[in-house]
């Protein structure tokens, strides 16, 4: 297992960025430190832990947010609320117990103020002890489940359900009476996604077309080989398909599909499922797709023009993702958190500032946290897979819904 490190950009054409941003944080904590009073009151350095994949399957979104944390220190002069801040990497892995190893060491041994990041929601609900017991917050950049006690818990993206509670109104409008088949990787993530469309659309009145009217997973990690569960799709008499998978199997997944017995069904989706990266790998192969999230980068506002700009100049060549975007705005809710926390905060302080932060300006639109679930309220967005210009694209079609709250 590898030691928790500061991350490094690999991108070293841009040393030069990295030591303006170096010296401006030099300019900015210098001509700060009188209004803390003096030398002994100066803003101290915040660490943030950052866990997340860093290898392995999931490496590409793990890439994703530790760029997008990234990306927003680069922007403010490597600061959070004040002070000097640094992001700390630990490798989540694919097992809770990793999670909670590196989770501890970030804790115990780097001192964080709080946590971001996970991929897998099941890990949430893993390191969730150590939160408490530290009063640290996690202000986490994926999705997780619901869970009952979420004190010291926020997450900038979604709760691992709602990709499928906000597609399914539209996929029963799409398909009628006709019986939809559901597949999904079997993680906790995979198994939320999957519960949020079945719940959702049988709920409508909606029919599954998978044995005993429930979805089916492939074992995670590691399913290459989709066919016997497409020759199963041919067998279930289905007139679609749903499906959510990660990063490396949405990839498999949809370029076997589209060369299947089953390729003239309509394949709906989470958003994940035709994020850039996968997007780029599956071709024209995920032409067509229908699919729900909470961000795109051809979103019309001011901040997302800001954030895609930056993005672009930042990684030329990289589209920015809902993962990109909901861990820049994980950094943006711990500057503003940390600023309003006070001199030095605590993490419990910090974390008492989140609670009070009210509606955040972001590149998805406006949003905040829930109450209840502090998770955001936010519009979720009808994306399809179409030609823009010589690249293909997830393009906004309609708002689907509003959920949170």
């Amino acid at each position: 297992m590898r030691r928790p490190t500061s991350w490094q950009r690999p991108h070293l054409t841009r040393a030069g960025h990295r030591l303006l941003a170096a010296g401006l944080v030099g300019v900015l904590v210098a001509g700060t430190a009188g209004c803390f009073g003096g030398a002994d009151d100066a803003p101290q350095l915040i660490k943030i832990g950052m866990l997340a994949n860093i290898d392995g399957q999931l490496e590409a979104p793990g890439s994703e947010l530790r760029d997008g944390f990234q990306l927003y220190l680069d922007m403010h002069g490597g600061q959070l609320g004040g002070h000097p801040a640094e992001m700390v990497v630990a490798d989540e892995g694919y097992d809770p117990q990793v999670a909670v190893e590196s989770a501890t060491r970030l804790l115990e041994q780097d001192g964080v103020s709080a946590i971001t990041g996970i991929i897998n929601g099941g890990n949430v609900t893993a390191i969730l002890p150590l939160i408490n017991e530290r009063q640290v917050p996690l202000v986490g950049g994926l999705g997780r489940p619901e869970i009952d006690d979420v004190t010291y818990v926020w997450h900038t993206n979604l709760l691992s359900e709602e990709p499928g509670v906000a597609m399914a109104p539209f996929v029963k409008q799409e398909v009628g009476s006709g019986r939809v088949y559901a597949i999904g990787p079997d993680f906790q993530g995979g198994r939320d996604e999957l519960r949020g469309f079945v719940d959702t659309f049988k709920g409508l009145g909606g029919r599954i077309a998978n044995p005993g009217g429930q979805a089916v997973f492939s074992p995670f990690p590691g399913t290459t080989d989709f066919q016997p569960y497409l020759e199963e799709i041919a067998e279930s008499d289905a007139d679609a398909i749903y499906c959510f998978f990660d990063a490396q199997s949405a990839i498999s997944f949809v370029q076997q599909y589209a060369e299947s017995d089953v390729a003239d069904l309509p394949l709906y989706a989470a958003g994940f499922v035709t994020e850039p990266a996968s997007l780029e790998a599956q071709g024209e192969a995920a032409e067509g797709i229908y699919n729900g999230l909470n961000y795109s980068p051809d979103l019309d506002n001011a901040a997302n023009r800001e954030f895609v700009a930056a993005w672009n100049a930042a990684y030329p060549g990289r589209v920015p993702t809902s993962i990109v975007m909901a861990s820049y705005d994980a950094a943006a809710v711990l500057d503003r958190a940390i600023a309003a926390a006070g001199t030095n905060p605590t993490p419990a302080q910090i974390n008492a500032a989140i609670a009070n932060l009210g509606q955040l300006t972001s590149p998805r639109g406006p949003w905040q946290f829930a109450k209840t679930t502090h998770a955001p309220i936010q519009k979720w967005y009808l994306r399809q897979v179409r030609r823009d210009g010589r690249a293909l694209a997830n393009v906004v079609v309609s708002e689907l819904t509003t959920l949170g709250g």
